[in-house]
C-alpha cells in the first residue's frame, strides 16, 4: 500500500478501507496545523496507477464482505475534480464491487467549485459521510487562524450538499476562538450548525505545537490561549445550544477531554477510549449518561441529564 507521512483519518472511519488518493493540504496555512509538516511537499495527487495497485490489492482481501467503505486519504481529497472524483469511484467499483460508499476529508471551499448537479453525480457513484474542518462559526477566529473561509461559505457551500443528497460532518476545535472569547464562539458556530444538518460534529482539543505559525504569534503577544475552565465553559455552552436545536439524526462527538477541578460547577468531560468502546456516537436527542474522567486517575462516574443542557456532577 502507498501512503505518505503521518495518516490521518477521523475516529468514525476506523472500520473503513483507507485508500491514499491525495498527501498534504491544498491549502496548508492555518496557523495551528502541524499535521502535514513531515511531508516533502505542500499537496499532491497519487498517480492513479498507484491508486489502482492500492484497490487491487485490498480487493483480494475485501471483495468477498457484505459491506465495505472506502476512506480517501490526504487533507482534502474533495478538492480533485468532479472527473477526477469519478474517475476514482469507478476504480473502487472495479476493485471492490461490494463497496456501498466513499468518504474523505474536504475544505468548505472545495465544495464551491462544484455544482449541485455535479454533486449529485458524486453522490450517484457513492460518495457520502464526507468531513470538513470548519472548527468554528466564529469570523473573528477563522480570519485570524487563516482558515481561507467565513461561517456564511460554511452554511451556503453545506446547504449545497443538502440538496446533493449527500451527508456530512463537522470538526469543532474547542478553544480556536482565543482567551475571553470561548463562549463567544461557541454561540457563533452554534448558530451556524443549527441552520445546517451535519451528520456527526465531533469536538476535539486545540493543541498548540511549538512548529505552529500559532505558537509564534502567542510568542509575539498577538493570541493568548483558553483556560481550562474557559475550554469547559465554551463547549457547554455549544451544546447547551446544539441540544435545544439539534435535529433527530444529528450525532455529537467528543474526544479526549482532560481534567477540570471544579467544585461548585457542572463538569462535562469524554474520554477517547471510553467514546469507543460505549459511547461511540451521542445523539442529542437521546443522550441518558456522559462519562466523566479525571485524567491522572482512570476513574469513571456517571452523569444524569436531566434534561437538555444539564449535565452535573455526582
Amino acid at each position: 500500500m502507498h501512503y505518505d507521512g503521518t495518516i490521518w483519518r477521523p475516529p468514525y472511519e476506523a472500520q473503513s478501507l483507507l485508500i491514499q488518493a491525495t498527501a498534504g493540504c491544498t491549502h496548508h496555512s492555518c496557523k495551528f496545523c502541524t499535521l502535514y509538516e513531515d511531508l516533502p511537499f505542500k499537496f499532491r495527487m497519487s498517480p492513479p496507477e498507484e491508486v489502482r495497485e492500492d484497490l487491487a490489492e485490498a480487493g483480494r482481501y475485501c471483495r468477498n464482505l457484505p459491506w465495505l467503505r472506502v476512506f480517501f486519504t490526504g487533507a482534502n481529497p474533495f478538492v480533485l475534480t468532479t472527473d477526477k472524483l469519478k474517475t476514482l469511484a469507478k476504480m473502487v467499483g472495479e476493485y471492490c464491487p461490494n463497496y456501498q460508499s466513499i468518504g474523505c476529508f474536504g475544505r468548505i471551499t472545495d465544495i464551491s467549485t462544484k455544482s449541485v448537479d455535479e454533486l449529485k453525480e458524486l453522490r450517484a457513484l457513492g460518495y457520502n459521510g464526507l468531513t470538513f474542518g470548519v472548527e468554528t462559526g466564529d469570523d473573528e477566529a477563522l480570519a485570524f487562524m487563516n482558515k481561507g473561509f467565513r461561517a456564511s461559505d460554511v452554511l451556503e457551500q453545506c446547504k449545497k450538499l443538502e440538496v446533493a443528497g449527500i451527508d456530512y460532518n463537522f470538526f469543532y476545535l474547542t478553544g480556536i476562538s482565543g482567551a475571553g472569547r470561548g463562549e463567544i464562539g461557541a454561540k457563533a458556530t452554534a448558530e451556524l450548525f443549527n441552520q445546517l444538518h451535519p451528520l456527526i460534529i465531533e469536538s476535539s482539543m486545540l493543541t498548540i505545537y511549538k512548529t505552529s505559525e500559532l505558537y509564534q504569534e502567542i510568542q509575539r503577544g498577538n493570541w493568548k490561549e483558553e483556560g481550562e475552565l474557559e475550554k469547559y465553559k465554551e463547549i457547554r455552552t455549544l451544546i447547551e445550544m446544539a441540544f435545544k436545536r439539534a435535529v433527530k439524526k444529528t450525532q455529537i462527538v467528543f474526544l479526549q477531554f482532560g481534567l477540570i477541578v471544579l467544585s461548585h460547577e457542572p463538569v462535562l468531560l469524554m474520554h477517547h477510549g471510553e467514546m469507543r468502546q460505549h459511547l461511540y456516537r451521542l445523539a442529542p436527542c437521546g443522550v441518558h449518561s456522559l462519562i466523566l474522567l479525571t485524567r491522572y486517575r482512570e476513574q469513571f462516574r456517571e452523569a444524569h441529564l436531566k434534561g437538555h443542557g444539564n449535565v452535573r456532577v455526582l
